[in-house]
């Protein structure tokens, strides 16, 4: 791999950046220095059009906005998907009991926590999206392998959670006028008349959010964040009251012994590679942090408490479901279903689709959106990046795809199995072998001795540590006759990943460190 910076010779010295871009207007003018480096700090650096532009450009320091409430509200929302009350009930209905549940989920909140921290630190400091983030370790063109890998998985779940968050509308919209019902009887592709009309509906109200950018989205998961929680603890408040506290704390019969320390330890590793994808992209969101104190302690309340919380409410529902008529639901929908008021009914729903959408947003939407404008930025900014990643998730029939497991299981949980050697590279290379020394401006320039081109673009050593690791934790992820151990693969691909990249990667050469200011633009754009 040559072609790497070894002296200070290769970039010229930073120059400063004046206050105002040279176009004449005053120093007084306010509304002229939102627009970015001007073309002499550019030319200066070298960047190249093809990796820059203004969403992938570093976010200025001055002017970030997610506080630690920011980052909390994230949590609040995504913690209380429906995808994970589902896999927490499904514990519950394996045999784990109250406290073997609060435990498996604590075992997976705290290396979460340890993990995300150290995800979102790369973001702080550097201010750059995950696309950009990966060329670090895997060179400027290589980095295309992450971020798509990335991208595509959030695509086809952006569309399947719209599809699942439309049946929730369905639901809500026949309870309010029956006489719907006759939409729901007419198919069309697949899906009902009236599924394609609440699919539309929601896909339009994310296409609308997501368009106005990141700090639409701060925005909306700060408002969804307060409802969500609201919800969930009145719903648990409210099946408490209908079994006078006194609910079943396990199934009638639970594990035992090894087998229930090993489900409990298995479903610890499986909460975290639920959040696989998180750990890979955070980075999109703590570029516009204030300060890293705010991502220590949204993390603190927003995954380990947070996890606390949302594992009481699991333990809440589910036995006192299972108090009631010995049986354990699958959602939280399913008790929603049994509300008699219309309109205690109708709240519910719709606190459901807003969680719905919250998720959506920020696990995935945002990720395509930046993977996509990695791939064009000279053609694609932020919205037309992220209407586009909407009408591909709409385009795949996404309702197709969520009814065939094979579809589900070899290739979205194929490449999900990806996402933990990308993590194990990218975090070595970044914290261990870098010792967090990154030179910003060179993340967007393809002259051929940059620190980032490595090999015509290309870090070898990281595609040599990613491949081997890759189908190990495909193989363990994918062939049953691994079954019993499918659920730490996500960790044994990013350690195998982390261990490789760690004996091969390269250390015959000075890491510079230079911010990315002279090249920033403000955090909303």
């Amino acid at each position: 791999m040559a072609n790497t910076v070894t002296s200070d010779q290769s970039v010229p010295e930073p120059r400063p950046v004046p206050a105002t871009p040279s176009t004449g207007t005053s120093p007084t003018d306010t509304a002229p220095a939102r627009l970015g480096p001007g073309p002499e700090q550019l030319a200066a650096h070298r960047i190249s059009p093809r990796f820059y532009n203004a969403d992938l450009a570093p976010s200025r320091k001055e002017g970030r906005s997610w506080t630690a409430y920011s980052v909390f509200s994230l949590w609040a929302n995504d913690v209380h998907s429906l995808g994970n009350y589902g896999f927490a009930l499904g514990l519950f209905a394996l045999g784990l009991g109250a406290w073997q549940i609060l435990l498996a989920l604590l075992v997976g909140a705290g290396l979460l926590f340890v993990l995300l921290t150290l995800s979102g630190f790369m973001g702080h400091k550097t201010g750059v999206p995950y696309p950009v983030m990966c060329r670090i370790a895997f060179g400027i063109h290589g980095a295309q392998l992450a971020a798509s890998v990335r991208g595509i998985v959030a695509i086809a779940w952006f569309g399947i959670q719209t599809y699942l968050a439309a049946n929730v509308l369905n639901v809500l919209l026949l309870t309010l006028v029956p006489g719907l019902q006759s939409w729901a009887d007419v198919e069309f592709l697949g899906l009902s008349g009236l599924g394609w009309f609440s699919f539309t509906v929601l896909w339009i109200v994310q296409v609308i959010i997501v368009s106005y950018g990141m700090e639409m989205i701060r925005k909306y998961e700060a408002i969804a964040g307060p409802i969500i929680l609201a919800t969930f603890l009145a719903l648990a408040i409210w099946m408490l009251v209908r079994v006078d506290f006194r609910i079943s704390f396990s199934i009638d019969d639970p594990l035992t012994g090894w087998e229930m320390w090993t489900n409990i330890l298995g479903g610890g590793a499986l909460w975290v590679a639920i959040y696989g994808t998180f750990v890979l992209n955070f980075s999109d969101f703590t570029r516009s942090a204030k300060k890293r104190g705010s991502i220590v302690v949204g993390n603190f309340w927003g995954i380990p408490i947070n996890m606390l919380v949302f594992g009481l409410v699991v333990i809440s529902l589910a036995g006192a479901q299972y108090t009631i008529d010995g049986t354990v639901i699958s959602s939280p929908a399913d008790i929603v279903q049994e509300i008699g008021s219309p309109i205690l009914l109708a709240l519910a729903s719709l606190s459901l689709l807003v969680l719905t959408i919250a998720v959506n947003l920020m696990a995935n939407f945002v990720a395509p959106t930046y993977a996509l404008t990695n791939l064009f930025p000279r053609h694609l900014n932020f919205r037309k990046a992220a209407i586009i990643s909407a009408i591909i998730g709409f385009a795949i029939l996404p309702w197709n795809l969520y009814d065939s497991p094979v579809v589900i299981v070899y290739f979205l949980g194929g490449l999900g199995a990806l996402l933990g050697p990308l993590f194990g590279v990218i975090m070595v290379d970044y914290w261990v072998v870098r010792k967090t020394k990154v030179n910003v401006p060179q993340l967007y320039t393809e002259a051929g001795d940059g620190e980032y081109f490595y090999h015509h673009g290309v870090n070898w050593r990281a595609i040599g540590a990613f491949v081997p690791a890759a189908l190990l934790s495909l193989i363990l992820a994918l062939v049953p006759a691994f079954a019993s151990v499918s659920q730490f693969s996500w960790f044994l691909g990013a350690g195998i990943a982390a261990l490789i990249y760690f004996v091969i990667a390269r250390r015959d050469f000075t890491f510079r460190e230079v911010d990315g200011e002279e090249i920033a633009v403000p955090t909303a754009h």
